[in-house]
Formats: structure tokens, sequence, C-alpha cells
């Protein structure tokens, strides 16, 4: 070990190979590993090829690092991948959508409905003046209007940019005005654990700052008749009834040809500078990845029901329940409300009624599944699954266990997978007929991606750990920061030049398994060691009693940086003096002396993003006694506070 690698403290000896029954009929089989071998760009290509395109590409890459172009040349339209090439065979009339809202209202759409809408939709952005090229911000609920509104501003060549439905006003114009946009369309309301989130109202306050915007279209989502203009708050002249524009539109819609370098989609996300980072991708090579990834890592079939859990706001929502899945023809599960309302076995009921077959969640939910126990999945028939997969963030063994053993009758394969809004797509993860596991390791690179590990120089490293980077162009990268090249360039490719690196580290084993760490930011130095905060949460939930963990750096004398770790325990167990000694101890077991919490607070929660992850930013700043920062991404900001008052006592 180095001062220029990163301390790898746990060892996970458990395995899991793929169930011989899977491993036969599975899509992604040792040929495609041998495919990839042969080099990435005609990988890449010949996957391009499943997909409809108008113009074959002349190219297929152009590298100027660090700016990249895929399929150069070619043209297709993403709506028409999605659901035109669908409609002449057996998936005309078959699902594409289901939905059911948390109030308990339920649709269906097959792929001709949803063909229908769509160009219905395309036709009256049209009418309202938009153009291929034109910005459009979509401020929805989980509905299929918010599907329906992505790909139709695909098929006239605008481009979408959703924000997240639990945003603020604030929140929403700074990215509308970043963006330019000309149209929100937004709802009347959207449900959350029984409330009514007035999503109009807070875009009519974002309005009043965003020049750009010249019309507002508005989903009908509250029950109550035709003209609830009260509650709405409709401007006339400038907002208009989603459903009254799309009776009086045509449902002939011829689609835009798009260059595979169109701009598809913005999607923001958080910056350090506090500014958001307008993500920029493009038509081919984005769908190429997602479409590819789908197929593969899901191993989907025309028999499946498959539900990505995330919200359309994430990219998670974009690639795995939009894009991705919608091109390979899969049926896809869509549900608005909160996994524990009005119970919390409500994903369970939704995956008993409708027979989902794959589902695909995060860490976080994971373990909030595991604090309120093993009987809300029990009293379900969770027979009809047979693939699971994690998201978001490194999955801690034990709750992976927890998932494969609960969730999965310990028969489904579990892809973790590691992948970020900038990549587009999956990156690392097992492919579920050939790949053995190993809980909470993201385990090999997809087949066509060149990730390597490198040490604080920019050395390749073989085994331990360091910081995970990308060696070559991937289809489905961001090209560039919207408005902002260089910060694409300062935020991604200067700390290892030639190299992408978004800031997570990560070790490889002796038998080449990555294991995700986590953000360096969030790496500890303990008395001259670098330790990953990811090992010692994943020590501490392995613990009977704990749900859930969080652990932070404070400064200390002598060590450099002391550990705090906040901890909320599962549903039966009551914190105590003995059972922090416990926890201390039992760490000190797992994975050495060394990464011994300091301190352990016990709490009913800990401060997470709207996407449901952990602020340990927030986290540290109250251990160090910093003003909170900016708490307008939480979901509940009252736990900042009631964190910061517990640990002040437990200090004082």
């Amino acid at each position: 070990m180095t001062e220029h690698q990163l301390d790898t403290l746990l060892s996970e000896q458990r395995r899991f190979p793929p169930p011989e029954g899977f491993a036969r009929r599975a899509k992604a089989t040792t040929a495609l590993l041998q495919d990839a071998a042969r080099g990435h760009q005609e990988f890449w290509a010949e996957e391009a090829r499943a997909l409809d395109w108008m113009r074959p590409w002349d190219r297929v890459l152009e590298w100027t690092p660090p700016h990249a172009q895929w399929f150069v040349g070619g043209k297709l339209n993403a709506s028409v991948n999605c659901l035109d090439r669908h409609l002449a065979g057996p998936l005309r009339n078959k699902a594409a959508l289901i939905w059911e809202g948390e109030p308990g209202d339920r649709r269906v759409l097959t792929y001709w409905d949803l063909a229908r809408e769509v160009r219905r939709a395309a036709n009256a952005l049209k009418q309202l003046g938009v153009r291929k090229g034109d910005r459009v911000a979509i401020y929805l609920p989980m509905v299929p209007e918010a599907v329906i509104a992505m790909l139709a501003c695909a098929r006239i060549g605008a481009v979408h940019s959703v924000i997240f439905g639990g945003f603020s006003a604030e929140s929403v114009r700074d990215r509308v005005n970043d963006a330019q946009a000309k149209i929100i369309i937004t709802a009347d309301g959207g449900y959350r654990r029984g409330q009514v989130l007035p999503l109009k109202r807070l875009a009519d306050e974002a309005m009043a700052h965003t020049p750009s915007v010249e019309h507002c279209i508005v989903v009908r989502r509250r029950p109550g008749g035709e003209g609830d203009e009260s509650f709405a708050g409709m401007t006339e002249g400038r907002d208009h009834w989603w459903h009254r524009l799309l009776d009086a539109a045509s449902a002939v819609c011829e689609p835009e040809e798009m260059d595979a370098e169109d701009l598809l989609f913005i999607l923001y996300t958080s910056g350090t500078t506090g500014k958001p980072k307008g993500i920029v991708h493009t038509t081919g090579g984005y769908l190429t990845q997602v479409a590819t990834t789908t197929k593969y890592v899901f191993d989907l079939g025309p028999e499946d029901v498959f539900w990505c859990t995330a919200d359309i706001g994430w990219v998670t929502g974009h690639s795995y329940v939009v894009y991705g899945p919608l091109a390979n023809g899969a049926t896809v599960l869509i549900y608005e409300g909160a996994p524990d309302w009005p119970e919390r076995d409500r994903f369970w009921s939704l995956v008993e009624r409708y027979g989902v077959t794959v589902l695909y969640t995060a860490p976080t939910a994971i373990r909030a599944f595991m604090k309120w126990g093993t009987a809300h999945p029990a009293r379900h028939d969770l027979s009809t699954l047979r693939l699971l997969g994690s998201v978001g963030e490194p999955i801690n063994p034990e709750a992976w266990i927890w998932y494969h053993r609960h969730i999965g009758g310990e028969r489904c394969p579990i892809v973790d997978t590691w992948w970020q809004t900038e990549t587009g797509g999956i990156m690392i993860t097992p492919l579920p007929g050939i790949t053995t596991t190993k809980p909470g390791s993201a385990t090999h690179v997809f087949p066509g991606i060149v990730a390597e590990l490198v040490d604080n120089t920019g050395r390749v490293l073989q085994a331990g750990g360091g910081f995970l980077t990308l060696a070559q162009p991937w289809p489905g990268m961001l090209r560039t920061i919207y408005g902002d090249d260089q910060r694409y360039q300062d935020t991604y490719w200067s700390r290892f030049p030639g190299r992408y690196f978004a800031g997570d580290g990560a070790k490889l084993d002796e038998e080449g398994y990555w294991w995700i760490l986590g953000r360096v930011d969030d790496v500890l130095n303990v008395a001259g060691h670098r330790i990953g905060t990811m090992e010692v949460e994943s020590a501490l939930v392995e613990h009977p009693a704990v749900a859930e963990a969080a652990v932070v750096g404070r400064a200390h004398d002598l060590k450099g940086q002391a550990m705090a770790a906040f901890v909320t325990l599962k549903d039966g167990y009551d914190a105590s003096p003995s059972l922090k000694d416990d926890l201390k101890a039992h760490v000190s077991h797992k994975i050495g002396a060394i990464a011994r919490p300091d301190d352990i607070f016990f709490s009913a929660d800990l401060p997470k993003t709207r996407s449901g992850k952990i602020m340990r930013r927030l986290l540290k700043d109250i251990a160090e006694g910093r003003a909170l920062g900016d708490t307008t991404t939480l979901a509940d900001p009252g736990v900042v506070n009631r964190l910061k008052d517990l640990y002040e006592a437990q200090e004082a």
C-alpha cells in the first residue's frame, strides 16, 4: 500500500453463480464477451445495427479528447425506435406501460396506444411553436404523460429537460433559465404519501422569473372534473390543458430525422459549486447504449414485466424506464407514489398484482425494507420475479443478501450496477447468465467499456484501491455541460488527463472484481490510512440491529480525522450505550481496529437528497459544527436539525 492508493479493508468471500436454468436461456453469453474483445468500436457498431436508422453512419467514432462523436453521419429518431418499429408485428397490442397512481387509479397503454398519444402530443407542441432544437421543460409526477411528453419531444427533435417533481420553484426556475426552455409541461398536482403536491403553483412561481417560457401545458392529474381552474391557477393565453390540446391534435406526425449527434435531452445534476450542471446527451450513441445494456443486463424478453422504481426526473428513469426498455419492446410498470403508502408492503403488492419479473431499485430502498422487517414482503406472492437489480450507490453486502433471500427467494440473480448521469447507461455490472456474483461488488465492466483503476499519480493498478477512470470513449457518454464546455473539461477530464474521472473510488480484488467505494470526497484520512466510508458503513449494516449507516470524518488533533457514524436501527431494536459499544467492536472485528468509529449517534432517519442518497456532506457539517448549507434538495430538511441537536447534546 502506498500513499497514492486507498486502503481497502473489507473481504467478502460469498459467491453466487448464475442459476443453471437462467444461464441456459440468458441473452448474454460468453460469445458477447468475445465480440467485445475484438474491439470496442466494432462491438458498439454491431449493437447499433439493432436499431432502426434512417441513414447509416459513415464512421463509428471520431475522438478528439475530451470530445467524442459516435455514428458520425447516421440519422435516426428515438421515438421511432421506441414505438413505430414495434407496431407492424405482435408488439402492436402488447402493453407498453402499466401505470398505477398512489391513490390506486390504473391505466394500461399498448404500444399502439402509446404511439398514438405521442404523435398527438408532438403535434400539440408544434401547434405551440416548438421546433427542432427548442428546449421543453417537463415537470410532472410519475404519470404516463411524462413518458409521452419525453417521446413527443424526441419525435419532433425538441430537447427535453425533465425536472424532478419534488423540486422547489427555485430549482425549476434555475433549470428552465439555464436551458432557455420555451415550454413547461406540468400537472395540476401529484400524489405523495396521501398529499397533493401543487406542481402548477410551483411552476407559476418559477415562471414569474423565466422569460424564455412562452406556454405552459397542464396535465389534469387531480380528480374533480374538467374545470378545476382554481387549483391549477390557469393563466389565459399562456396556460393550456393537456387533454384539450391532444383532443384537437392529429394522430399523424412524421418523425424528425435526427443526426446521431443531435441533442436528445439535457438533465441537470448537482455540482460542487452549487450551480446545477446541464448534462448533454445526444441521440444515436445514447440510444445504442441504453438499448444494449437493457437487453443484456436485465435479460429482457417479450414475456417480462419490467419495473425500474426510479422517478422520471433522474437519469435512471430516462434510461431504464423510458428509452432502454421501450426500445426493446418491453412492458414497463410505473408507479407514482411512495413505497410505504398507505402501507409498507406497497411495492410487494405491486409486484404481485402485475406479475413483475424484473425489479430494479436502489440500495436506499432495500435498506428501508430491511428496517421494516420481513413480514411485509412475506405476505405477498413474489414468485414471478426472476431477476433483481440495484442502482444509485454501492450496495452493502448484507443488504444484498437480504434482497437475495427475502425478495428474490434465493433464486434470482442480482445485477448490482455502477453508472452515472454522465455515463448515460450502465458501465460496470454482472451479466446475469454468466457472472458469478459477490455481494456488494458490481463485478465487471460491461462489454465495450474500458475502465481502469489508477493511483493518485494516474498509474494503472491491477489490484487494490484507487480511482475509477474510463480510458476510452463510450456511446452514451455526456457530450458536454450545456452552455459551459470549459466546466465539462475541468470537471471530468482535468484530474487525470486523457481519462474520464467523476470522483468515485474503487478497488479491484485478486479476481478482477470491481468494488465501488463511493465518492473520493468521502474518503477519510485516519492516522495516515485512507479509508473509504462505504466499507465502514457496510460493516455497520452487517450488524443485525442496523438498517442504515452513514460515516463521516471530523477533525482530530492526533489522527487527522476521526470517524463519526450516524446509525438508524431496524424495528424492534432500541438505542443504548451497550449497543453503541457493540457496534464499535463489531466494526473492529470485521475490518480492523483502524476503522473503529470514534462516535456513534443513533437517529430515526438520515438526511437524504430527493433521489434517496444520504447527504454525507451535511452530516460532516453537523459533525464539525459548520453551517448546514443548502438543504433545498433534502427529502426532509427537519432531519438535519434534529441530528445537529442530537450530536451537540451528546458532545456536551
